[in-house]
Formats: C-alpha cells, sequence, structure tokens
C-alpha cells in the first residue's frame, strides 16, 4: 500500500512538473501567437484604411474629372461658334436694321437698341410725345420678323382682364353650363401696350407675371404664353396730364427704354416729301420662324469673359450710393441704385450688341453701348436732383466715363484695347 501511495505521490508531482513545463513555454508561446495575430489584423485595419483613402481619393477625382468635363462640354458649346455662323447672323440682322431704317426715317439708333433687346429676349419701353413714330415702329417690326402681333391702348378704364383674358359662362353641347377662359390680346408673340401709362397701376401690373414668367394664371390655372412673347410698350413722358408712373417692379421688368425723339428738319422734310399722309413703305424683306431661331440660338453661344463680367459686376455695383466706386453725382443724386436684374440684363444685350458688331465676344465697348439704356430707368433719384434738374442720363455718363474697366485706376493716359 505504501508502495502505491509513493507511485500516486510521485505521478502527481509528475503532472504538477508537467503542468509548470506548460506554463513555462506554452503560455508565452500563445501570448506571442496572440500578439503577432493582433499585429497582423492591426496590418490589416491599415491597409483596408488606406485601400478606403484610395478609393475616397479616386471617387473625388472621377467628380473632378466629370465636372471638368461638363464644364469643357458647356465651353465647347459656347466657343463653337465658326466665322461662317457669325457672319450669316450678322447679315440676318443688317438686312433687318436696314430695312427697318429704310421703313421708318431717323431713329437709327432707336431700331438697333430695339434689335439687341430682342435678340437678349427682353421688353423695352418707348419714351416719346405723340406722334414720334413708336407704334408704327413697333407694327413694322412684328412684320419683318414674322411674329404674331397684338396691340392694346391703355386708357384709365381699361381692366386687367381686358389684357390677360376672362371666364364667360357658356352652354355647352350636353345643356350644361361652365366657364370657359377666353384669351385676352396677351397670347401673342409681340404685345403693344400703347401708352401703357394712361392706364391705372393696378391694370399696369397685370402684366408682371407675363413679363417675367411668360405665363399666365387666373383663378388657379396657369397658362404659358407663345414662345417668343415681348412686351414692347410706349408711355408719354410723365409730365403730361392723365398718366400714372409705372410702379417700380414693373419698371424693372423692362430690359430697356429708349427715349424716342422727334425727328431732325432734314429728316421730317424727307417724310412729308415722300410718303402721302406718312404712310411708310411695305417691308421688301422678312425674316421666318426658322432664321429668328437661328439667331437665338447664336446668342446663346456668345461669349461673356470673365474681365467684362466683372466690369459690369462693378458697374452695377457703382449705382449704389454707398458703394465705395460710386461717382460724385451717384452719391449726391441717387437714393437707390440698380437691380441685380440690371447685370443680367447688361450681360445679355452686351452679347446682342456684340452679335451686331459681328464678333463672337463681349468687349468692354459692348458694355458701355448698352448700359446707359439699360440702367436709365432702374435708378431712383432723390428730391436735389429735381430741384438741380439732373436726370438720371447726366448720372449714368459720368458713372460710365469714371468707371475703370479693369479696376486697376489705371492713368488717364492708358486706354484698354
Amino acid at each position: 500500500m505504501l508502495d502505491a501511495g509513493c507511485w500516486v505521490l510521485d505521478a502527481g508531482y509528475w503532472i504538477l512538473d508537467t503542468g509548470y513545463w506548460i506554463l513555462d513555454n506554452q503560455i508565452p508561446n500563445s501570448k506571442h501567437q496572440a500578439s503577432t495575430i493582433k499585429h497582423q489584423a492591426s496590418s490589416i485595419k491599415n491597409q483596408a484604411s488606406s485601400i478606403n483613402y484610395q478609393a475616397s481619393s479616386i471617387k473625388y477625382q472621377a467628380s473632378n474629372i466629370k465636372h471638368q468635363t461638363s464644364s469643357i462640354k458647356h465651353q465647347t458649346s459656347t466657343i463653337m461658334l465658326t466665322p461662317q455662323e457669325i457672319k450669316s447672323a450678322n447679315e440676318l440682322t443688317s438686312n433687318l436694321l436696314n430695312e427697318l431704317d429704310r421703313i421708318i426715317l431717323g431713329h437709327s439708333r432707336v431700331h438697333r437698341m430695339i434689335l439687341v433687346s430682342l435678340l437678349s429676349r427682353g421688353h423695352v419701353l418707348l419714351e416719346g410725345l405723340p406722334g414720334v413714330g413708336k407704334t408704327v415702329l413697333v407694327k413694322t417690326l412684328s412684320k419683318l420678323l414674322g411674329l404674331v402681333y397684338n396691340r392694346v391702348q391703355f386708357t384709365p378704364d381699361l381692366m386687367p382682364g381686358d389684357i390677360l383674358g376672362n371666364h364667360i359662362l357658356q352652354e355647352t353641347g350636353d345643356g350644361t353650363r361652365k366657364m370657359i377662359f377666353q384669351k385676352g390680346p396677351v397670347f401673342t408673340n409681340i404685345l403693344l401696350a400703347d401708352e401703357i401709362n394712361r392706364a391705372t397701376p393696378k391694370t399696369q401690373s397685370a402684366l408682371l407675371e407675363a413679363m417675367q414668367e411668360q405665363s399666365v394664371t387666373l383663378l388657379g390655372a396657369t397658362r404659358k404664353l407663345p414662345d417668343p412673347f415681348f412686351v414692347l410698350a410706349t408711355q408719354n413722358p410723365i409730365e403730361l396730364e392723365g398718366t400714372y408712373p409705372l410702379p417700380e417692379a414693373q419698371i424693372d421688368r423692362f430690359l430697356f427704354k429708349l427715349n424716342v425723339n422727334p425727328v431732325a428738319p432734314e429728316i421730317l422734310s424727307a417724310i412729308i416729301s415722300t410718303r402721302r399722309r406718312g404712310k411708310p413703305p411695305s417691308p421688301d424683306w422678312s425674316m421666318d420662324a426658322e432664321k429668328l431661331n437661328e439667331l437665338f440660338a447664336v446668342m446663346d453661344r456668345m461669349i461673356l469673359p470673365e474681365p467684362v463680367a466683372r466690369y459690369i459686376s462693378r458697374l452695377v455695383g457703382a449705382t449704389h450710393p454707398e458703394s465705395a466706386e460710386a461717382t460724385e453725382k451717384v452719391r449726391a443724386y441717387v437714393s437707390f441704385g440698380a437691380s441685380p436684374r440690371a447685370a443680367i440684363g447688361i450681360a445679355e444685350t452686351a452679347r446682342g450688341h456684340a452679335l451686331l458688331e459681328g464678333r463672337p465676344a463681349v468687349g468692354f465697348e459692348d458694355v458701355k453701348a448698352v448700359a446707359a439704356h439699360a440702367l436709365n430707368h432702374r435708378l431712383i433719384l432723390n428730391y436735389k436732383a429735381r430741384i438741380d434738374r439732373m436726370d438720371s442720363q447726366a448720372v449714368l455718363q459720368e458713372l460710365i466715363s469714371e468707371t475703370d474697366e479693369t479696376g486697376m485706376n489705371l492713368p488717364n493716359n492708358i486706354e484698354i484695347r
């Protein structure tokens, strides 16, 4: 029994030694393996993070390439104007201007600016005394462009429905009655708003949506107007009796305000000598819708360089008296300057002027040619201007002449060409 007990005791010691050997050898090895696995896991994690970063970088590069491709496509569509396209468009506009000048004498400058505005898809306000040819000009222009034309004579009793249209109760085929919309004269290509400031502000404002959104909304239903749509409005000088000044919100929607002055004596002599009862000759040439759309397509691809765009923004900003670039007359006589719509209008009409000159890109001279016509009705002068008999034309003349194209305040003896 004692020998058996000793054997069991020896076996226990052997098991205990084995346990110590395992503790001394296997556990540190396991720890080492665990550390190695942990290190490998950390390495894999770092690699995954690096791959994720590379994927993010590739995604950003792909987005950048896509943006550059889109930009290149846009630039390509803009730059692709060929000399032949410019020449063809310039011939169309020259023919139109020549025909206008032949039919209506003495208003070449007005004809040119109206065409610039129409190419820019803008509305025009013509101001002048009765009998200077404003209405005849608009009627002749509609014939030359081959567009549908309607005329509305604005009077104090004119109502908005007389322009936009009305819902009329009519009996249908099955005996029931239904409100049917009857379109007004605004549903046309060229709307002549004759003597627009003879109507009340309520009626004048009926054109606000039509001029901006090219649509009419009545009783919750919105109806689109024909494309293209232009409003050519005439007004008498506000000093005449029975006139209502246009609201600022509406006058801002006119791209140009052009003054139509009486013609020179030699022009008047030619009119009364060659035209019985003042009736103008019929057009010998006209444009169809396809040619007009070609001109619009060319206009969409005219280039506006960044320096010229900055010059436009600075010029419009300088119409505000608090601007650092405001001139002496702006600070003295202007209460409120031009809106951002003025900058958009100048940019568009400068493109039209460049097209008439046969150039594919806008220059500083194009901006100077149209700026006064786009700004003269958007400046709100103070009472001091009325006392000093200062008008917006004089203010703008100084502003345009003194605003440097580059913004670098170059010496007077250095010109930008």
